[in-house]
């Protein structure tokens, strides 16, 4: 069996321009966060615990848990609603379609009985609260015009509902159950978020006018601002109040986060401005915040969350960081095999050390796409969507000068020998490129459809996959490939090819789901009738210590198979990454590390039967 050790999570869904409201639990310290169609969990005090709930059908843009922690309403850009336990395997209690359009927030009312959701809809509909066990509606949300971006029931008697939007306007509710009170129009820009304060004396509201207003909860009267002296220089994106309602903190476009002290009159002034690290690009303007227990937490465009002390403003935050699309490759550093590096389609490369998380990004001066990925011991080599073949040295946290040539087609596969490291090979529609460092030694049109390929260690020998299902084998010599053999065992296209470590065998993998292990001398099949996946194969690895071999699938499973015992005893992580998997790679002789379509990076535990 296979047991998962460690989950290095993806980072929240962010989009220029937009803040993102992330909620969390005091009292389990975790918080909640979307990114594609999952939410996910993520404990403070354990980073590498992360829980993640898949259920939903369309992209999810908000989560909150109930005020007993017990329960988690998430809703999506459909306007669906679904509530489900935090227990007992994220059972669901019910589903809702509450708006015809994307929900932008959504809040549990402090008694636990209803909920209130705000976003797009048609006509004047934008709002609406309703009852969590019936969906039965409760009130009238009349007043907005447009868009209604954030909204906050009060957390004591007598119950209001506040709501903000595009169209410049806060408004106040009365209920339940709840009807039109009253509307300040005090911004000229987008209103992003309103919170009241825990004890229910004060509300406040940010906009993208820079401005945070402060009111009376109980009456909706304006009665002070938030201080423009050392004050946000760009758009307000999210606030939220500390526990004792004393401060506050706000995340600006001005890539800055300030926590203010708010008097009994309701005026705020700036008491201390947090710098998150970082270049000041624009991937580190920040749009999302959380004041919970002694963190605080701050999301960046670029989805990495700081975590500062609240009690220790002062003292440099824990980053929490990660990919934000689909991981496309994962490879580990030869030098050092509990480094692993991944890249994903948007072209970052991250690094992860196993028993730490993540390790930092690697900063390059060129940000194309990557499509494939190797590293040897001091140098990545990449390839993307434009035709160039990337040779970029390490230097510890950084990237050296990167070098590139251009094969003149798109790099379909790549790898290099890993005994003379400057001999690569990359493979194209019609053929493959040699390379020695970025000198094309020849580029060889092969006469069909190539669709993997991988170069022995030591350079002397190429196996070539392709449309046909068949595996043409090469001897090397010099600038020349010349065909040994061909191999015909698949029936569909051939997708990834690998020698194992000891170069005894080598493994091969197709379209039709299934695999192949090959002896390297005889050319005889040596494991077949691996059939066990239910789609195509993409991504395929070999244990350090040539015994197993383990094959990711789009069909969102990893199967382990041991060479020497029968397919039929082999091992599957079933649900290893919605979406499919797209990258394994071993660590050791009894961890494998997979990733996917989720932007999630997984390490599992293998235990031999």
């Amino acid at each position: 069996m296979a047991n998962l050790v460690e989950a290095y999570a993806c980072t929240p869904s962010t989009e220029r321009g937009r803040g993102i409201l992330i909620s969390g639990d005091a009292k389990s310290n975790s918080i909640l966060y979307c990114n594609g169609r999952s939410v996910f969990i993520r404990y403070l005090d354990h980073p590498l615990d992360v829980a993640v709930y898949g259920e939903h059908g369309y992209p999810v843009t908000v989560a909150r848990y109930s005020p007993n922690g017990e329960w988690i309403a998430s809703a999506d850009v459909s306007g669906t609603v679904r509530i489900w336990g935090t227990h007992n395997d994220f059972v669901l209690k019910n589903e809702f379609k509450v708006l015809s359009g994307r929900i932008d927030d959504l809040q549990w009312s402090p008694d636990g009985l209803r909920i209130v959701a705000s976003g797009e809809g048609k006509g004047k509909s934008f709002v609406r609260a309703f009852m969590w066990d019936s969906g039965s509606t409760v009130g009238d949300f009349d007043g907005h015009s447009r868009r209604v971006l954030s909204c906050h029931f009060k957390p004591t008697r007598p119950f209001r509902v506040a709501t903000c939007g595009e169209d410049f306007l806060v408004n106040f509710y009365e209920g339940p159950p709840f009807k039109f009170k009253l509307s300040h129009r005090e911004h000229s820009n987008f209103v992003n978020c309103i919170r009241f304060s825990p004890d229910g004396s004060k509300l406040i509201s940010v906009s993208s006018d820079k401005k945070g207003i402060i009111y009376d909860a109980k009456t909706g009267e304006t009665i002070g601002e938030l201080s423009c002296e050392d004050g946000h220089t760009g758009s307000i994106y999210a606030v939220s109040w500390s526990a004792d309602g004393k401060h506050v903190l706000t995340v600006s476009a001005d890539k800055t986060a300030k926590i203010w002290e708010i008097f009994e009159d309701g005026s705020g002034k700036v008491k201390k401005t947090l710098e998150c690290p970082g270049s000041g690009g624009v991937e580190h303007m920040l749009v999302g915040c959380l004041w919970q227990n002694d963190h605080l937490v701050t999301v960046s465009l670029g989805g990495t969350i700081n975590l500062f002390s609240a009690s220790d403003p002062d003292k440099p935050p824990l980053l929490l960081s990660g990919h934000m699309k689909n991981i496309t490759t994962l490879t580990v550093l030869k030098s050092n095999p509990k480094m692993i590096l991944s890249s994903s389609f948007d072209g970052s490369i991250l690094k992860w050390i196993q028993g730490v998380g993540y390790s930092g990004k690697l900063k390059r001066k060129d940000s194309s796409q990557i499509k494939c990925l190797a590293a040897v011991k001091e140098e990545i080599i990449t390839s993307g969507y434009d035709n160039k073949v990337w040779r970029i040295p390490l230097h510890e946290e950084e990237c050296g000068v990167a070098e590139h040539i251009d094969v003149g087609s798109q790099p379909k596969d790549l790898c290099y020998a890993i005994n003379s490291p400057d001999l690569a090979l990359v493979s194209t529609d019609s053929g493959v490129v040699l390379l020695k460092g970025l000198q094309v030694l020849s580029n060889i049109n092969l006469g069909f459809t190539v669709t993997a390929s991988v170069i022995s260690p030591d350079g002397s020998e190429v196996i070539v996959g392709g449309q046909d299902g068949k595996l043409h084998i090469y001897s090397v010599s010099g600038d020349s490939l010349t065909e040994k053999a061909t191999l015909e065992k698949h029936r569909g296209a051939i997708s990834v090819i690998r020698y194992s470590p000891d170069v005894s065998m080598f493994a091969s993998a197709d379209l039709n789901r299934e695999a192949v292990v090959w002896d390297h001398v005889s050319k005889e099949v040596k494991l077949n009738n691996m059939l066990y996946h239910t789609a195509r194969i993409n991504c395929l690895a070999w244990s350090p210590d040539s015994t197993m071999v383990a094959t990711g699938s789009l069909d969102t499973c990893v199967i382990i198979y041991e060479v020497g015992k029968p397919p039929s005893r082999h091992i599957t992580i079933k649900n290893a990454h919605p979406g499919g998997v797209y990258g394994l790679v071993f660590t050791d002789d009894s961890s494998v590390v997979s990733s996917g379509e989720d932007a999630c990076i997984r390490v599992w535990r293998v235990e031999r039967q």
